[in-house]
């Protein structure tokens, strides 16, 4: 039985404006503090618009506030940018890295989100690092030269492993309902440690891809996975804390 606790990520993506974003974090964080305390961590991670109102929200609750996404400097002349440490001064204690909607959507290659890995646990966050293959290296057969590419490139020689998740994000399971069976996800998680070598054991490797509540408990029932990264569906505060509540089922 794995002993890594197990962690639940919200990403809202560039979803939720003042109103509707505070009313979201209020009302996933009261269906957390009715269950304190939590036997899992449960991390939002809004816009950066709205990460100082969230993470004023979340206050005093067991509700943590994470990013998504940073700069590799930790200051400097880049309009437009924000480094890890100033998602630090907002409160936040995640930050997700090298997600398929950065590395296809913004040509962010796996050099670029180890050097933002550096800068972000250099500024005390816990890296959520993405990675994850398209459709066509799936019909390849490549889903496993792609992964372990991925994993080794993707972070850097001096990598915290108390301060790093590894998060397998197939491409094409994001926000297609499609899913590949907790087997097949199983196989790609234990090729993940496999790539890690000896702290392999000790870093959490989580799931996300379509993830909801239908399907949650059927992958958050297995050892090997520990814990989901959650799309469209963290976007309603009654259908996420379904997926987190999966936890309690023999945690």
């Amino acid at each position: 039985m794995s002993k890594r606790r197990r962690l639940i990520v919200a990403n809202w993506k560039m979803y939720g404006r003042l109103t509707s974003g505070l009313v979201l974090a209020r009302d996933i964080a009261e269906l957390a503090q009715s269950d304190r305390p939590l036997p899992f961590d449960l991390v939002l991670c809004p816009p950066a618009t709205l990460t100082w109102a969230v993470g004023e929200a979340l206050q005093g609750t067991p509700v943590v506030l994470g990013g998504q996404d940073c700069h590799t400097a930790t200051h400097g002349a880049y309009t437009g940018d924000l480094s890890a440490a100033m998602f630090v001064d907002l409160g936040c204690r995640y930050i997700i890295l090298g997600h398929s909607e950065r590395r296809y959507g913004h040509g962010e290659s796996s050099e670029l989100v180890a050097q933002k890995v550096e800068a972000a646990q250099l500024a005390g966050l816990t890296t959520i690092v993405c990675v994850g293959e398209t459709a066509a290296d799936l019909q390849a057969g490549a889903t496993a030269e792609i992964i372990e590419k991925q994993v080794r490139e993707s972070l850097p020689k001096n990598v915290k492993t108390s301060n790093l998740v590894i998060a397998y994000e197939p491409v094409w399971a994001i926000g297609t309902g499609q899913q590949p069976s907790p087997e097949d996800v199983i196989v790609v998680h234990k090729l993940i440690r496999k790539v890690l070598g000896e702290i392999g054991e000790t870093v959490r490797v989580i799931y996300g891809g379509s993830v909801t509540p239908a399907n949650a408990g059927t992958l958050l029932r297995e050892d090997e996975i520990d814990g989901v990264l959650v799309g469209s569906a963290s976007l309603n505060a009654e259908g996420f804390w379904a997926i987190a509540a999966t936890c309690q089922q023999g945690s």
